[in-house]
């Protein structure tokens, strides 16, 4: 079982899929959505504070390159501080990407609970 990030979307869009393909009731179907509308907005959350994190390793980045480029010896110091910022930048962008990702696929996974209440209304 995989865990982290991907392990709990992972497990979580099962388990609502899961519980689509089974017979539920209107009030069942209306508890999930609750239940995931919840779990998206937890998932937003992380997103926003990735994203300011990424925005801060990115702005210090910004300001090592402009050292680098304004001093006129930089020490060796300073270009290994923004190589490893610059690594971390590019984990926080992945990351930051599987976040989006994940919420988008949680989006569609909201309408096709919508989708199913409406079945379940008409039919």
């Amino acid at each position: 079982m995989k865990g982290g990030l991907t392990g709990y979307v992972g497990r979580h869009e099962a388990s609502v899929r899961e519980r689509l393909w089974a017979p539920l009731t209107q009030d069942e179907l209306s508890d999930l959505l609750d239940e995931h509308l919840v779990k998206i907005s937890w998932l937003q959350h992380e997103r926003l504070v990735h994203l300011l994190v990424t925005m801060l390793f990115a702005l210090i980045l910004m300001l090592l390159v402009g050292f680098l480029l304004l001093l006129p010896t930089p020490g060796v110091w300073l270009l290994v501080m923004a190589l490893l910022v610059l690594g971390l930048l590019v984990a926080y962008v992945l990351h930051y990407f599987r976040l989006e990702n994940s919420v988008q696929r949680w989006y569609a996974l909201a309408d096709e609970i919508r989708t199913r209440m409406l079945e379940e209304t008409e039919g």
